[in-house]
Parts: C-alpha cells; sequence; structure tokens
C-alpha cells in the first residue's frame, strides 16, 4: 500500500512538473513571418480593419523597444498592434463576473525580430484562456481566436499596407476615445 500511495503521488509530482514546463508553450502561440517587422504588423493592422463588420478597431500600435532603447539599452525591434472588438467585448464588461477579463483589453498582438534574424508574431491562446473560464468566457473567446487567424494569415501577393502609427487612445480623432475598449 505504501509503494501505491509513493508511487501516485510520484505520478503526480511527474505531472505537475510536466504542466508547469508546457504552460506557456500552451498559453501563447508563436507564429514565424515571412516579412520584415513593421510590414508583419502593417499586414495585421489591414486583417483586423477586414474585420470591423465583428467590431474590431485598432486602438494602438506600441514600440516598447523605444522605451528601452530611451533608457539606454538596444533590444531588436518589437511592434504591439493593440484591437478591440465591442462585440466581444460588451458581454464580458457587462457581467460583474466577467470584467475582471478587461485585463485582457485589448486584443495585443506582438511582432518581433528574434536574434536569429526571423521575425515572429506572439498572441495569446484565447481559445484556451478562454476555456478556463467557462462557458460563456470560452464561447466567445473562441470567436477571437477564430479571429486571430485571419489577423495573422497573409497573402503575399497582395502588396504591403501601409503601416498605421498611432498612439494608444488615438481613437479617430472625434474628441472621444472610442478606440479601445
Amino acid at each position: 500500500m505504501k509503494r501505491l500511495v509513493l508511487g501516485f503521488l510520484a505520478g503526480l509530482l511527474a505531472l505537475a512538473i510536466s504542466a508547469a514546463l508546457v504552460a506557456g508553450d500552451l498559453m501563447f502561440r508563436e507564429i514565424e513571418s515571412p516579412f520584415g517587422v513593421e510590414e508583419t504588423a502593417a499586414r495585421i493592422q489591414a486583417n483586423i480593419q477586414s474585420l470591423e463588420h465583428k467590431g474590431w478597431r485598432l486602438s494602438a500600435l506600441r514600440d516598447p523597444s523605444k522605451a528601452v532603447a530611451a533608457a539606454g539599452a538596444n533590444v531588436p525591434p518589437v511592434l504591439l498592434v493593440e484591437a478591440c472588438s465591442t462585440t466581444y467585448s460588451r458581454p464580458l464588461l457587462a457581467d460583474d463576473t466577467t470584467r475582471i477579463l478587461s485585463i485582457l483589453m485589448p486584443c495585443t498582438i506582438s511582432v518581433y525580430k528574434k536574434d536569429n534574424g526571423k521575425v515572429y508574431i506572439g498572441l495569446m491562446n484565447a481559445g484556451l484562456m478562454g476555456r478556463l473560464f467557462g462557458s460563456k468566457v470560452g464561447s466567445i473567446m473562441s470567436e477571437v481566436a477564430a479571429d486571430q487567424k485571419v489577423f495573422t494569415t497573409f497573402d503575399p501577393s497582395k502588396p504591403a499596407p501601409a503601416l498605421i502609427r498611432m498612439q494608444p487612445g488615438g481613437g479617430g480623432g472625434s474628441g472621444s476615445d472610442t478606440s479601445g475598449c
């Protein structure tokens, strides 16, 4: 009996260690891009704009690598494309039990260059994250995950769109900030 209990505990420990090692790989997705950092970000922005009928709007384009450079260090380029859909955020923000998920808004897609010279896209695994919060959030986030696939699917035969350089809260210049969620 002692062997059985020790074997069971050892199995649980091995499972916990394995889960900790792969959790990051499950929560986030990384996709290699065939384009440079700015072109990748511009193509993502254009794809987001193609889903305006689903409430998607660009919120900001951030460049954290500039802040690091201003602090005296040098890092490879990083751009953060931020967007939000009121179609998906509305039901989450309207409910007291899910309003805390506003911490995940807006949806941020990272475009960065690694030391190997290649450009990558990093995003949250929205489908998996949604399932962690129950069926209502899971249903909404599965839609977000489907849209994220559209954001990161590129047609190389199409010319590169211009990068939209907007500041957080940039909105449409109407005086009210409706760009974020």
